[in-house]
C-alpha cells in the first residue's frame, strides 16, 4: 500500500496533467467539488492540495471564480536549459525520483532539463571522465544552471567534485548541490546544498534500536562513501551516547556488503544485536549476506537502512529505514535554482528536509520478546 498522503498524490496527478499541456497558461482546473468526486477525497484534502501547487507558483485561486494555472513569468523562456550532473543516477533510486519530480517542476517554470548528453532522459551512470564532458557541454550549451550530485565510492572524489563544481561556476553557471556536499562531514562549501538532515537521521534510526532494547550497535559503509554518511555516523554515535552507553571500538565497519568475509567480521567484534546500514543498497546486500551465513535478521541481529526505496518493502525481510521525502527536495532544489539563477550574489544556502522513520520487520520491532527499554 502506498504511503503517498492523499494531497500530495492529488497535486503530483494535476501537476504532471499541467507539464503535458491539458491545461495552459490561463486555463481553469477543474473545480473542488469535481477534484473530491474524481479523487474520492474530502474538501479540505483537495485544498490542501490546490494550496501545495499555489505555494510553488504554480496555480492561481480566486476567490469566487476558482483556480487558474499561472502564466510562465516573462523572464523564463522555454528555452532555457538546466543541467543534471548526477553520477549514479542509473543506480541510485532516490536520484532518479528526485530528478524525475525536477523534469516536471522545470517544464512548468519554463525550462528545459538536460540528464547529460544532450538527452531529455537518463541515459545509465555518469564516469568521472563523462562528467568532465557534460561540464564542458553544458558551459557550450550556455545552460542557466547544474544540479550536482558530488561522487562518492572514488579515491579521488573530493578532488574531483570541487573542480567540477568551480568549472561551471567560473563559466558563470548556478549550481545547487544534491544530496551530499563537496568534502568531509562536518565542512561545508561555498555552494548551495539541498538534501535531508542526516544527522537527525542517523539519531532516529540509532534511538529508535535502542528503545527496542539493542544495546551492542555497528554502523556498516563501502569505503569513501559520501559525506553525508558520516553525518548519520555521527547522529547514531550522540544517541548512543544520550543513553549514557559506550561507543563500541568497532563500531564503524567499512567494507564490501557482499563479501561474507565482511559480513563475519562485524559479528566477530563482539556482541553486535544490530547493524546501521549506510543506505538501503547496503542494507539488502547485508541482509543477504547474513543469511549465507546462517545468521537470522532479525532473531540474531538487526538491520535498518536509509533512503525507503521502492525495494525496501519488498525484501525476504522487510527493511525498516528513513524515508527521503523526493518530492519535497526537488521542489526546494528547483525554487533554491531560480533564487540563484535570479541573483547570484545570495550566500550559499544549506537547505534541509526532514526524513521520516518507516518501521518494518527488519529491526526486530514485531518480535513478541523484545526488550523495549
Amino acid at each position: 500500500m502506498s504511503s503517498e498522503p492523499k494531497h500530495q498524490r492529488i497535486s503530483r496527478e494535476l501537476l504532471a496533467e499541467i507539464v503535458a499541456g491539458k491545461y495552459e497558461p490561463s486555463n481553469r482546473l477543474p473545480s473542488e467539488t469535481q477534484l473530491v468526486t474524481r479523487f474520492g477525497v474530502s474538501r479540505p484534502t483537495v485544498a490542501r492540495a490546490l494550496r501545495e501547487l499555489q505555494d510553488q507558483d504554480l496555480i492561481e485561486r480566486r476567490v469566487g471564480s476558482g483556480s487558474f494555472v499561472r502564466s510562465v513569468p516573462s523572464t523564463v523562456t522555454a528555452s532555457r536549459q538546466l543541467g543534471l550532473l548526477i553520477p549514479g543516477l542509473g543506480t541510485t533510486e532516490v536520484f532518479e525520483a528526485i530528478c524525475g519530480e525536477l523534469a516536471g517542476l522545470a517544464r512548468v517554470h519554463g525550462y528545459g532539463l538536460i540528464w547529460g548528453g544532450g538527452h531529455p532522459k537518463p541515459q545509465g551512470d555518469v564516469s568521472e571522465t563523462d562528467a568532465e564532458e557534460l561540464c564542458e557541454q553544458f558551459i557550450r550549451s550556455q545552460v542557466a544552471g547544474v544540479f550536482f550530485a558530488p561522487f562518492e565510492h572514488t579515491a579521488r572524489r573530493e578532488e574531483v567534485n570541487r573542480s567540477l563544481a568551480e568549472k561551471l561556476r567560473r563559466a558563470g553557471l548556478a549550481v545547487v548541490l544534491l544530496d551530499r556536499d563537496l568534502g568531509t562531514f562536518p565542512a561545508r562549501s561555498e555552494f548551495d546544498l539541498v538534501g535531508v538532515d542526516n544527522f537527525a537521521g542517523g539519531y532516529r534510526l540509532a534511538d529508535h534500536l535502542l528503545k527496542l532494547g539493542c544495546r551492542d550497535l555497528a554502523f556498516a559503509l563501502r569505503p569513501h562513501s559520501a559525506p553525508t554518511v558520516n553525518a548519520r555516523i555521527a547522529g547514531a554515535r550522540e544517541a548512543i551516547l544520550d543513553r549514557g552507553l559506550p561507543i563500541a571500538p568497532g563500531f564503524v565497519q567499512v567494507g564490501d556488503p557482499d563479501d561474507p568475509h565482511f559480513a563475519r567480521a562485524i559479528l566477530a567484534t563482539g556482541r553486535v544485536d544490530a547493524l546501521l546500514c549506510a543506505n538501503d543498497d547496503v542494507a539488502a546486500v547485508m541482509i543477504r549476506s547474513f543469511a549465507k551465513a546462517g545468521v537470522r535478521v532479525p532473531g540474531d541481529v538487526r538491520v535498518v537502512g536509509f533512503d525507503d526505496v521502492r525495494f525496501a518493502s519488498l525484501l525476504s525481510v522487510p527493511l525498516t529505514t528513513m524515508h527521503q521525502p523526493c518530492r519535497e527536495l526537488a521542489i526546494v532544489a528547483l525554487r533554491a535554482m531560480l533564487e540563484r539563477i535570479a541573483d547570484p550574489t545570495l550566500p550559499p544556502r544549506g537547505l534541509t528536509l526532514t526524513s521520516r522513520l518507516v518501521v518494518r520487520e527488519s529491526c526486530g520491532a514485531y518480535l513478541p520478546h523484545m526488550d523495549r527499554t
